[in-house]
């Protein structure tokens, strides 16, 4: 039986309540609600909790990466689906004959749902890549081609081109789908990523973050005016705040090589991690870092070492790791987060003729931590920026300050003040009787 609900999931990065106050204060017409975003807020983690209406001990993203304990090895922004433990707020839904489909989300690929839009390039063996995007069905991707006009650019998506025009094609391409109706899921979730990328490089108090802004909420009306016209309630809502980053980085990586617990190969004078051997090593991702030590008893040594670095604001052990819901196997050991202002760089080198090869170049996948650099060119051309006092936005923390806001048009007779209670609550209207 086909469902008789419909509804558009809008997830917005970076859509902070500080950033909304500077202007409407609403989301396509709707005020703006007040939203406690999940710790760590960071989209993996986001995206997650959202799908499950469930916190990281549960759903296991811990971060936009994990390290494999067994082949010794992180894995950032992986597509598998698989990597989000737990029921999916939409299993009651799809029971009862609904559909769902997915379009830009992390972790989509392998999703038991009837539409999927994800990038997946292709890194060819020479060098360079193949820009690909996944779809299910396969023949879905080429006929959005053909109804935008144009081919998805992922050089827009992330590194140092990345902009407005990835989130454009996205409007775009969910407004072409809401459009046909043998083709448009009744859940369909989407994600809008440039209002991150200006406010990750010059902060939020900057004229380009608020230039970014404005550009999302003609974005939203647009995508609000598709839902409407197509017969879709919509959600939308912010994944993470994004505050300065005044304070500049901080490297634990090389508290922890200078003490002794992480250790390099040196191939042709530069120095890469070995973390078969390593005692302890920190993935760091934002404003939080997971560190991964091997052995307990090298645990004080690790955490001293730590916990003396300027700008740490906590250093979380497994027991306190509950209080702040990771408490997850694939957490590390220790979690660091951050003072306000600062944030965690990967890299275990000061000497930068010591830096691999990848750290001048966007490669998200053999970095083992996220790095923010990767949005500015470097030199020589082709390359990009080493320079970590260029970032001028982080994220990952959360409190009153970093608060996130959601619209919807839909009401609920029940309160919303965090992710987890407005996932749960489109949860609990998808599985209503229709």
């Amino acid at each position: 039986m086909a469902s008789s609900k419909k509804i558009l999931v809008v997830q917005i990065a970076a859509l902070s309540e500080a950033l909304v106050a500077r202007v409407s204060g609403t989301l396509a017409g709707l005020k703006a609600q007040p939203l406690d975003p999940v710790f760590p807020a960071l989209t993996c983690v986001a995206q997650a909790t959202f799908r499950t209406a469930a916190l990281p001990r549960a759903h296991g993203m811990i971060a936009n990466g994990c390290f494999d304990r067994a082949l010794r090895k992180a894995l950032f922004w992986e597509q598998a689906s698989s990597l989000v433990d737990g029921p999916r707020i939409w299993d009651a839904f799809r029971a009862q004959g609904g559909t769902v489909g997915m379009m830009f989300w992390q972790q989509s690929l392998g999703e038991d749902v009837d539409l999927i839009v994800s990038p997946r390039p292709i890194h060819k063996h020479s060098g360079g890549m193949i820009q690909a995007v996944y779809s299910k069905p396969a023949q879905v991707y080429d006929n959005l081609c053909k109804r935008v006009g144009r081919p998805f650019n992922l050089f827009q998506y992330w590194g140092p081109l990345a902009g407005r025009k990835a989130s454009y094609w996205i409007v775009d391409a969910v407004c072409a789908v809401l459009d046909q109706s043998d083709v448009a899921p009744d859940l369909l979730l989407t994600y809008l990523p440039h209002l991150d990328y200006d406010v990750q490089r010059h902060g939020p108090d900057h004229p380009k973050a608020s230039a970014a802004l404005d550009v999302t909420m003609s974005m939203l009306a647009l995508l609000a005016s598709c839902a409407q016209r197509n017969g879709y309630e919509f959600v939308m809502y912010g994944d993470y705040a994004i505050g300065p980053a005044s304070r500049g980085a901080i490297f634990p990586n090389r508290v922890l090589r200078e003490v002794g617990l992480l250790g390099v190969q040196n191939v042709r004078g530069m120095a890469y991690p070995d973390l078969f051997d390593a005692r302890a090593w920190a993935m760091v991702d934002h404003e939080v870092a997971h560190v991964y030590v091997r052995r307990d008893d090298d645990l004080p040594a690790a955490r001293a070492a730590l916990q003396k670095l300027p700008g740490v604001a906590h250093v979380l052990d497994r027991e306190q790791q509950i209080a702040w819901g990771v408490d997850h196997p694939r957490a590390g050991e220790l979690v660091l987060i951050a003072e306000d202002g600062a944030w965690f760089a990967y890299p275990w080198w000061s000497d930068k003729r010591e830096a691999p090869d990848f750290a001048g170049h966007v490669d998200i996948h053999n970095k083992p931590g996220f790095d923010p650099c990767e949005l500015f060119f470097g030199w020589p051309p082709g390359s990009v920026s080493m320079n970590t006092q260029r970032v001028g936005g982080t994220h990952g923390r959360i409190g009153e300050n970093r608060r996130t806001v959601w619209a919807s048009s839909l009401t609920w007779d029940r309160p919303v003040q965090s992710l987890t209670d407005l996932s749960g609550a489109v949860r609990d209207w998808l599985s209503d009787a229709k």
